[in-house]
C-alpha cells in the first residue's frame, strides 16, 4: 500500500510539472505582414522576449503586407488563426469587424503606449491592438536642389505647377518614382485622396457605397487620378515601371530627382546611400490649398480571438511595450516614429524639424482617415493596376474610374 502510494504521488508530481510546463513552455505562432522597412525586428523582439521569458518562444510566419497577409488571414480563419497577428493600423478595423481578433482593453502594457495610439486602436470602447510605430507621408524633397536653386515649398496646385516647371528648366526630373511596385501608385492615390476627399468629406466612402456618388462621374476622384498622371508626366516615364524602390530613392539621393511622393519607409533607403544626406517633407498640395502632412499608424500586433495562450501573447506584447532598449532598436531598424512612452531613437532624421513644425501647426492628419473608409486588400490594390494600364496606355481614364465603381462591394473594410 505505502508503495503503491509513493508511485501515485510521483505521477501526481509529474502530471504537475507536465502541466505547468504545458501552460508556461509554449510556442506562439505570429503571422506577421511586414512592410519593406520591417525585416529584422523580429530577431530583436525574439532576444527580447528569451531574456525575460524563455520559455515563450516565437514561431514566426513572415509576409507581405496588403494581400499576401490578407490572403493568409483568410486562410486561417478557415483552419485556424495564429496566436498574434501583426499588421498595420489600418487592419484594427477590418479584423475586428471579422471578430478574429481579442479584446486586450486595460491591459497594463497599454499603459507604455501613447493615448492617442490606444485611442486609435480602439473601436466602440473595445482597444483591439498594440500601435507600436508610426510613418509619416508626404513629398520627401532634397534640400540642397531646393536651397541651391532658391525654391520653395509650395503649398497650393498653383505653386506645385510652377515649381515643377522650374525644375525641367533646370534639367531636374521633378520626381523620383518607382511604378513597379504598384502600391507605391495605391499608396500616393490614397494620400491625395485623403487631403482632397475625405478630409473635407468623411462620409464619401459610404455615399460610393450607396450608389450616389461614382468614380466614374465624381470631379474630385478624377482630379486624384489627375495627379497620378502628373507625377508620371514629370519623372523618368520610359524606367519607371521596370524600377524599384531602392533605386529611385537612391536617385533622390544623388541629386536626379528633386523630390518623391512616399512614406517613412524610404528614409531607411535615403540612409543607406549616403547617412548625411539632408531632406524634408510636406503635404502634397490639394485643392485648396490646406493639404496636411499624413500620419500612420505602422507597426501593430494583434491577438486572436482563438487563441489558447492569451496569458503567454500578453507576456509578449509586455515584452515589446516595455524594453525600451529593444523598441529603440527597431525604431532605429525600421527609421520610423514611436508610438511608445519614454522612447527616442537615434537614427538621423532631418525631416523631423519639418514633422514637428506641421505637428505645431495642427497640420497633421490620420492615414486611417481614408485607410478605413476603402479597404487596401481587394480596393486600393487594385484601383492601383488600372491606374497603371492607364497610364502606360492600356486604358482609358474613364474606363480606370469605371474600375473602381465595379468594386464597390469589396471596398468597406
Amino acid at each position: 500500500m505505502r508503495r503503491v502510494s509513493v508511485v501515485a504521488l510521483t505521477l501526481g508530481a509529474m502530471i504537475l510539472v507536465l502541466g505547468a510546463f504545458s501552460s508556461w513552455g509554449q510556442t506562439l505562432r505570429i503571422l506577421d505582414g511586414q512592410s519593406t522597412t520591417d525585416a529584422g525586428m523580429e530577431k530583436i523582439i525574439d532576444a527580447a522576449l528569451a531574456a525575460k521569458y524563455p520559455s515563450i518562444k516565437l514561431d514566426w510566419e513572415i509576409v507581405g503586407w496588403g494581400a499576401d497577409l490578407n490572403a493568409k488571414v483568410q486562410q486561417y480563419m478557415q483552419s485556424g488563426l495564429p496566436d498574434i497577428i501583426v499588421g498595420k493600423g489600418q487592419d484594427l478595423a477590418t479584423y475586428s469587424s471579422r471578430k478574429i481578433l481579442a479584446s486586450i482593453t486595460g491591459k497594463p502594457y497599454l499603459k507604455n503606449v501613447l493615448p492617442d495610439a490606444v485611442k486609435s486602436a480602439t473601436f466602440n470602447g473595445v482597444t483591439y491592438g498594440v500601435e507600436f510605430n508610426a510613418l509619416y507621408q508626404g513629398v520627401y524633397y532634397n534640400r540642397k536642389i531646393f536651397k541651391d536653386n532658391n525654391l520653395s515649398i509650395p503649398k497650393t496646385q498653383a505653386e506645385l505647377a510652377a515649381l515643377i516647371t522650374k525644375l525641367n528648366a533646370l534639367g531636374i526630373t521633378p520626381f523620383a518614382t518607382h511604378f513597379l511596385d504598384l502600391w507605391s501608385i495605391g499608396n500616393i492615390t490614397m494620400q491625395f485622396a485623403i487631403n482632397d476627399i475625405f478630409s473635407k468629406d468623411p462620409n464619401w466612402a459610404n455615399k460610393f457605397r450607396a450608389g450616389s456618388i461614382s468614380y466614374a462621374t465624381s470631379p474630385i476622384a478624377r482630379t486624384i487620378y489627375g495627379y497620378d498622371k502628373l507625377i508620371y508626366d514629370n519623372t523618368w516615364k520610359d524606367e519607371t515601371f521596370s524600377l524599384e524602390q531602392t533605386k529611385a530613392d537612391a536617385r533622390l539621393v544623388q541629386g536626379k530627382a528633386a523630390m518623391k511622393v512616399s512614406g517613412s519607409w524610404s528614409i531607411q533607403n535615403f540612409l543607406d546611400v549616403d547617412p548625411s544626406f539632408d531632406f524634408g517633407v510636406f503635404p502634397f498640395p490639394n485643392q485648396s490649398g490646406n493639404a496636411k502632412l499624413i500620419f500612420e499608424p505602422n507597426i501593430t500586433f494583434m491577438k486572436s480571438a482563438t487563441t489558447k495562450y492569451s496569458d503567454a501573447v500578453d507576456k509578449v506584447f509586455e515584452v515589446i511595450t516595455g524594453d525600451k532598449d529593444s523598441a529603440r532598436q527597431i525604431y532605429d531598424l525600421t527609421k520610423t516614429a514611436p508610438l511608445l512612452k519614454g522612447v527616442t531613437p537615434t537614427y538621423p532624421n532631418p525631416s523631423q524639424k519639418d514633422i514637428d513644425m506641421y505637428a505645431a501647426k495642427g497640420q497633421l492628419v490620420d492615414a486611417n482617415t481614408g485607410n478605413l473608409q476603402l479597404v487596401w486588400g481587394g480596393f486600393q490594390d487594385e484601383n492601383a493596376k488600372d491606374i497603371a494600364a492607364w497610364l502606360q496606355g492600356n486604358e482609358t481614364l474613364d474606363q480606370a474610374l469605371a474600375a473602381a465603381d465595379s468594386r464597390r462591394a469589396v471596398s468597406k473594410p
